[in-house]
């Protein structure tokens, strides 16, 4: 009979749940008042906290501005925190409307990359431009053209449309997260998206295959 006792490692999914329980213990100290909780709560979230409203202002100091203000606002406010959703979730969603109010009374608008939503969509003659490893003017007055095109044409969506685009396009979030965040159903956040594609293809027509 084999008595040799085999040795266990611990597992991705383990370190996963070991670490959701680390969170989760963090966040009912910071509602219970423990300034310590919450500082190590804001150390682990704030630079995605940072990202995602980078993504929307494309300005590092309102960005930082911004991100503060949210881990400012979420503190005060965590005592309504109903665990509905996921704490990033909630805290994504104090973020984003922090945001998308100071968009409106800033009124700036997002510069974005055009080759990220529309890169295999281009006619051939801008791919080859785009593709070229040499840096010229032609490329560079192309890109910058494209570019402007499509911060204006992005500026001309509603807030909740372009901020559906940039959470699922930009920061890679799921419909479901999207509908949490924007207090939305996930039939709307698609017919959103599907609405605000088709209005940017519209839009920038002479530019798209």
């Amino acid at each position: 009979m084999d008595s040799t006792v085999k040795g266990t490692s611990s597992s991705p999914n383990h370190s996963l749940e070991a670490e959701a329980l680390k969170l989760d213990l963090l966040v009912e100290g910071a509602i219970n008042g423990s300034f310590d909780a919450f500082d190590k709560i804001m150390v682990h979230y704030k630079e995605r906290m940072y990202g995602v409203i980078y993504n929307m202002t494309l300005n590092h100091s309102d960005a930082a501005d911004l991100t503060q203000e949210t881990f400012v606002k979420a503190f005060q406010s965590i005592s309504k925190f109903k665990r509905k959703s996921s704490f990033f979730t909630w805290l994504y969603r104090i973020g984003v409307n922090l945001t998308l109010t100071f968009l409106k009374r800033k009124r700036n608008r997002k510069f974005f990359s055009f080759e990220q939503f529309f890169g295999g969509s281009l006619n051939e003659g801008q791919k080859g431009q785009l593709a070229s490893n040499e840096i010229n003017s032609a490329k560079s007055t192309m890109l910058n053209e494209l570019h402007e095109k499509l911060n204006e044409a992005l500026s001309r969506l509603s807030d909740k449309h372009r901020t559906i685009v940039i959470l699922y396009e930009i920061d890679g979030l799921s419909h479901k997260e999207i509908s949490h965040i924007m207090k939305c159903t996930e039939g709307t956040v698609r017919s959103r998206l599907h609405y605000a594609k088709i209005q940017l293809q519209s839009m920038l027509s002479e530019y798209l295959c």
